[in-house]
């Protein structure tokens, strides 16, 4: 017992030298690029255009990060990844981060070893009908068939509202939302689940996105957010104070017009502090002053970037509500610079 319990605590040494021995940091230095997992395409998100430059609201967060870490927005490689790869692609060391409307749950964050960094966007899943359907509320759906990406926390969440329901209903089993969106178009579904940001996505791309309606109901909480590999902390520092660079630029007041001038004119520690003027937050994490400042030039503060990729005045035009800041009654809170 004494020899087993002895060579158990040398393999957990040994794993967690293993892991401490983790240096992302070093390694997208060294390659002068950031390697970002993001969706296979959901507009708004982030989706390639017609010559493949990437866009979306999960995109801003690798711009933000290559910016703080390499000095140029534009440093990064977008490697496309579905519901089933996207958590392999980071664990295995295929991405440096995964910026992929991806849940944080408990199993994720516990068994597979990843480490959600902060929650870009609270989400919940809803049901999306054809209008024509005659449908208006999710417990009407008993019996339907269903659209829905496997390996996701949608499809446990679907099977567990229905049956909480006592309803049936038929899978109708989807690798990717451009799958989902096809096969929903051709009629091999009555409804297409996902999260309720998705649904809205989904439908601006349709030809005719007014014949097609997201029901009331929200099933779940779903707080999507970045994921590092568990085991390298610098770096799970570094994309969460960068996340959080963006929360707090929007709560200040910094945004991408202003930013050099309240550089040099903000009396505020806070901002001081936030953009380098004042002491060196970056020496902490391996980066330079500016590192913060720099990232919320890539693309603006974080309402700049809801609002630019689906905030209202989009195709997409989904309402701030619980991604608000703080003080306007939503959950987005930086935590303190200093």
């Amino acid at each position: 017992m004494k020899t087993s319990v002895f060579l158990g605590t040398v393999a957990a040494a040994t794993l967690m030298a293993g892991a401490g021995m983790a240096d992302t940091l070093a390694d997208v230095k060294a390659r002068g690029e950031l390697n970002c997992g993001v969706n296979t395409g959901l507009v708004g998100f982030a989706a390639p255009d017609a010559n493949g430059n990437w866009t979306g609201f999960d995109v801003d967060i690798c711009k933000a990060v290559a910016a703080a870490v390499l000095g140029d927005a534009s440093k990064v490689k977008y490697v496309p990844t579905t519901g089933q790869t996207r958590f392999t692609a980071l664990s295995s060391g295929e991405v440096d981060l995964l910026a992929r409307n991806s849940t944080w749950t408990f199993s994720r964050d516990t068994d597979l070893k990843l480490d959600f960094i902060g929650v870009n966007y609270y989400d919940g899943q809803g049901f999306m009908v054809r209008k024509d359907l005659g449908v208006t509320s999710a417990k009407e759906l008993e019996g339907a068939t269903v659209c829905i990406q496997t390996g996701t926390t949608t499809e446990l969440n679907l099977a567990d509202y229905f049956k909480a329901n006592n309803m049936t209903y038929q899978p109708v089993n989807i690798d990717s939302n451009a799958e989902g969106e096809q096969q929903y178009m051709a009629g091999a579904c009555d409804a297409y689940t996902t999260d309720a940001s998705g649904l809205a996505a989904t439908r601006a791309a349709f030809a005719d996105p007014e014949n097609h309606i997201i029901l009331p109901e929200i099933i779940s909480k779903e707080p999507l957010g970045p994921a590092v590999r568990h085991g390298d902390n610098n770096w799970g520092d570094i994309v969460r104070w960068t996340l959080y660079a963006l929360i707090a630029a929007e709560e200040y007041g910094i945004t991408s017009a202003n930013i050099e001038e309240l550089t040099s004119s903000s009396q505020n520690p806070e901002v001081q502090r936030l953009l380098g003027v004042t002491d060196d937050l970056g020496a902490m994490i391996g980066l330079d002053k500016e590192w913060a400042k720099r990232a919320i030039m890539a693309s603006g503060n974080y309402g700049e970037i809801f609002a630019a990729n689906i905030g209202e005045q989009t195709p997409i035009g989904l309402a701030r509500g619980l991604n608000a800041q703080w003080t306007q009654g939503g959950l987005m809170y930086a935590m303190p610079f200093r």
